[in-house]
C-alpha cells in the first residue's frame, strides 16, 4: 500500500525534461553544427539558407493574426479606455528615453574605441551596385511616410501584410469597439479567445523547426561572410559586440535592478528565445513566444499585447546601437571629420530615422543609408564597407532588442501596477 501511494505520489510530480529534450540544448548543439558545415563546407552552408528562411516565414505567417487576437482580448477586458491610453503613453515614453541612451552609448563607445581609424577608405572607389537598393529605398523613410504607413488601405490587408503596427492599429480599434459594447461583445470575445489558443497551439507546433532554422542559418551565415569578414572588420563586430554586452548590463541591468528583479535570472529564463534570435538574426521568429512567457511571468495580457508589439517598432535598443557604432566607425574609416555639435545633430536624426523605417525589410541597413543621405557629411558609398558583415552584426543587434523589449514590459507593468510579483519571483526563481 505504501509503495502504491509513494508512485501515485511520485507520478504526479511534474517530470523535468530530459537536457536533450529542451529547446536550448537543441538550438545551441545546432548552431555548433552549423558553424562547422558554414566553416568546413561553405558553399554546402550557403546552400541551407531556405532552412533559416523558411523558419523565419513560418513564424511570421503567425505574428498578425496573434497580435491581433492578443491585443483586442486585452484591450476588451481591461474595461477602462484611459487606461489604454495611459499603457500606451507611458510605454513611448520609456521607449524614446532608452533609445535615446543607447543612442548615446554607441556614440561614446565607438568614439573611445574607434575602429575605422586608420583604414583611410576612399568611398569613391567602392563598388556600389550591391547597395544600391538600399539607397533608393532610403529615401522613402521619414516620419510622414512612415505615420501615413500606418494606416492599412483595408482591413484585411493589414493582416495579409503582416506589418506590425498596422495590426496593432486596427487591433486596439477593435478592442475599443468591443470594450463599449460591453456584455453585446461577450461573444465575439469568447471566439477570439478560442481561437488565438489554436494560433498558439500553432506556434508551439513550428517551434520544433527552430533547432532546423537555427542550423541552417548559421551554416549560412559563416559560409558566406565567416573567416574573412571577420579578420578584414573584426574591431568593428568586437567594438559592437562590446557595446552591446555595456548597454544590457549597465542600462538594462540597473533598470532591472530598480524594478526588483534579476537581469541575469530573466535572460535564463529568456534562453531559448535568445538563442533563436542569435541564430536566425530576427527577433521576429520569436515574437510570439515573447507574447506567451511575459504573460507567464505574471504580466498582464493587457500591457503585454501593447508594449511588445509596439516595442518591435519604437523600442529597438540593439538598432540603435547599431547605427551609432557604423556612422561613426564610417566617418572615422573615410576620414570624415565629426566635431561634437555635428554628433548631437547626428543623434537627433538618428532618433527620427530609427523610427521612420520601422517594418521595413532590413531595416538597420535602411535606415543607416537614409541616416548618411540625411547628415550628408558620410559619404552614402560607405555603406558598402559593411553589407558583408551586417548579417554578423545582427548577431548582438537582435538579441539586445529581445531583451530591451523584455525589460520594457516588466517596466511597464510594474508601473502600471499590472505586474504579479510573486509570481514573476516564482518563475524565476524556477519555483
Amino acid at each position: 500500500m505504501l509503495t502504491s501511494t509513494t508512485g501515485a505520489a511520485a507520478s504526479a510530480q511534474p517530470v523535468a525534461r530530459r537536457w536533450y529534450k529542451q529547446l536550448w540544448v537543441q538550438v545551441l548543439i545546432a548552431m555548433a553544427l552549423g558553424i562547422l558545415i558554414g566553416h568546413f563546407f561553405p558553399d554546402a552552408g550557403t546552400r541551407l539558407q531556405p532552412l533559416g528562411d523558411g523558419f523565419i516565414k513560418l513564424i511570421r505567417m503567425l505574428i498578425a493574426p496573434i497580435i491581433f487576437c492578443t491585443v483586442v482580448l486585452g484591450i476588451a477586458k481591461m474595461d477602462d479606455m484611459a487606461r489604454v491610453g495611459r499603457v500606451a503613453v507611458k510605454g513611448l515614453i520609456y521607449f524614446e528615453v532608452m533609445t535615446t541612451i543607447a543612442l548615446v552609448v554607441g556614440l561614446v563607445v565607438v568614439n573611445l574605441w574607434q575602429p575605422g581609424a586608420g583604414m583611410n577608405v576612399n568611398a569613391s572607389n567602392l563598388d556600389t551596385a550591391s547597395v544600391s537598393k538600399y539607397v533608393a529605398q532610403s529615401h522613402e523613410t521619414g516620419m510622414v511616410p512612415f505615420i501615413m504607413n500606418i494606416i492599412p488601405n483595408t482591413f484585411v490587408g493589414s493582416l495579409s501584410e503582416g506589418h506590425i503596427l498596422q495590426v496593432l492599429l486596427i487591433s486596439v480599434l477593435t478592442g475599443c469597439a468591443l470594450m463599449r459594447f460591453g456584455a453585446v461583445g461577450k461573444p465575439v470575445i469568447e471566439l477570439l479567445d478560442i481561437v488565438s489558443k489554436v494560433f498558439f497551439g500553432m506556434v508551439g507546433i513550428v517551434m520544433w523547426a527552430a533547432p532546423i532554422g537555427a542550423f541552417g542559418a548559421i551554416a549560412f551565415t559563416v559560409g558566406k561572410y565567416g573567416a574573412g569578414a571577420l579578420l578584414s572588420l573584426g574591431n568593428l563586430l568586437v567594438c559592437f559586440y562590446v557595446t552591446c554586452l555595456i548597454f544590457i548590463f549597465a542600462v538594462l541591468g540597473p533598470v532591472s535592478r530598480l524594478c526588483g528583479f534579476s537581469l541575469f535570472k530573466l535572460m535564463r529564463y529568456l534562453r531559448d528565445e535568445i538563442l533563436v534570435c542569435l541564430a536566425t538574426t530576427s527577433s521576429e521568429s520569436v515574437l510570439p513566444r515573447m507574447l506567451i512567457k511575459m504573460e507567464q511571468l505574471g504580466c498582464k495580457p493587457s500591457v503585454v499585447g501593447l508594449i511588445i508589439p509596439t516595442g518591435y517598432s519604437f523600442n529597438l535598443d540593439g538598432t540603435c546601437l547599431y547605427l551609432a557604432s557604423v556612422t561613426i566607425f564610417l566617418a572615422q574609416a573615410t576620414n570624415t571629420p565629426l566635431d561634437l555639435t555635428q554628433q548631437i545633430v547626428l543623434l537627433g536624426v538618428l532618433l527620427l530615422t530609427s523610427k521612420g523605417a520601422a517594418g521595413v525589410a532590413g531595416a538597420a541597413f535602411v535606415v543607416l543609408a537614409a541616416t548618411l543621405s540625411t547628415v550628408g557629411s558620410i559619404p552614402v558609398a560607405s555603406v558598402a564597407l559593411i553589407l558583408g558583415v551586417h548579417r554578423l552584426l545582427s548577431e548582438g543587434l537582435t538579441p539586445t532588442n529581445l531583451i530591451g523589449n523584455a525589460v520594457a514590459t516588466i517596466v511597464i507593468s510594474k508601473w502600471e501596477k499590472a505586474l504579479d510579483t510573486e509570481q514573476m519571483h516564482r518563475v524565476l526563481n524556477r519555483e
